[in-house]
């Protein structure tokens, strides 16, 4: 009779894996790298790729247009935008590319289930929470910065004063700095509501803009009835009117307010708290949205 061969133990070779163990900081600095090449579409498909390279072209080519009338215009001796000044008459640009991207980078994990998979060995919450914030921030750096950096270039390549081209530039560093912070924290809370992309692109949309319209309203009525003091404080409730304060009352910048008066040092130190506290709060609500999410 022969032998029953319907069942067999094959030797595949089978080995177990004894390299190192890369561990939490590799799964962060991972997660980190690739959240930012996607904020660009980069490792995306092509299309994924037209958004964001097309804001961030549309962000550069004001920069070059300055530069280059900067330095076609004879006895010029300065740009004609401040670097303080370039961010904030950009931000539909800015708030395009923010909402067009912070749902792109966690409301796919959200809708597709995906997040308990990123909290199990070794990655935890909060590496999930830091590597995405430091991403989305660093990618909307990139889009603020590139341009200053060209407005730089071109600056030394006319000829302008060393000193005070490289002292305007540090202050809009610091400006973009605070400012891609404080959206990304916005924006990524925004998106983390919800795991329906349109539904996080338009509540990023009204975060940024409702109430910086309204702001902007209620300022010019107060500034045409007289009442000029309370304009400096009408600022702190809108994102983008925070940094207008904040880079006015200690980076030079010329405010879009009412009148164009910079708020006081203590208005200012005032607009930079809040800042801080609400870039610390957006990430305490992430940290506590992936609490929930996680499970």
């Amino acid at each position: 009779m022969a032998p029953d061969t319907s069942t067999q133990i094959h030797n595949i070779g089978y080995r177990s894996y004894d390299g190192p163990r890369l561990g939490r900081s590799y799964a962060r600095t991972s997660l980190f790298s690739q959240s930012l090449r996607g904020a660009y579409g980069l490792g995306r498909s092509a299309k994924s790729k037209v958004l964001p390279m097309l804001l961030f072209a549309v962000m550069c080519v004001p920069a070059l247009i300055l530069v280059a009338v900067a330095i076609a215009v004879p006895g010029s001796t300065d740009l004609p935008i401040k670097y303080t000044t370039y961010a904030l008459t950009t931000q539909v640009i800015i708030g395009l590319y923010l909402a067009s991207q912070a749902p792109q980078s966690v409301s796919r994990d959200l809708r597709f289930k995906t997040v308990p998979l990123y909290f199990s060995r070794p990655i935890e919450r909060v590496d999930y929470v830091v590597a995405k914030f430091a991403a989305m921030a660093s990618a909307l750096f990139i889009l603020t910065a590139i341009p200053l950096v060209i407005m730089y270039i071109g600056s030394l390549l006319a000829k302008f004063d060393f000193g005070d081209q490289t002292k305007g530039f540090g202050q809009g560093l610091v400006s973009v700095t605070l400012l891609s912070l404080l959206f990304a924290g916005l924006g990524l809370v925004m998106a983390a509501l919800t795991p329906r992309r349109g539904f996080g692109v338009a509540a990023i949309i009204a975060v940024l803009l409702i109430p910086y319209g309204a702001v902007t309203a209620v300022q010019g009525i107060a500034y045409n009835t007289g009442s000029t003091g309370v304009v400096e404080w009408l600022g702190l409730f809108s994102p983008i009117s925070l940094i207008d304060g904040f880079q006015a009352a200690f980076l030079g910048a010329t405010s879009a307010f009412p009148g164009q008066e910079a708020p006081s040092a203590a208005a200012g130190t005032v607009y930079l708290l809040v800042i801080l506290g609400l870039i610390a709060g957006s990430y305490a609500a992430l940290m506590a949205r992936y609490r929930k999410a996680g499970l």
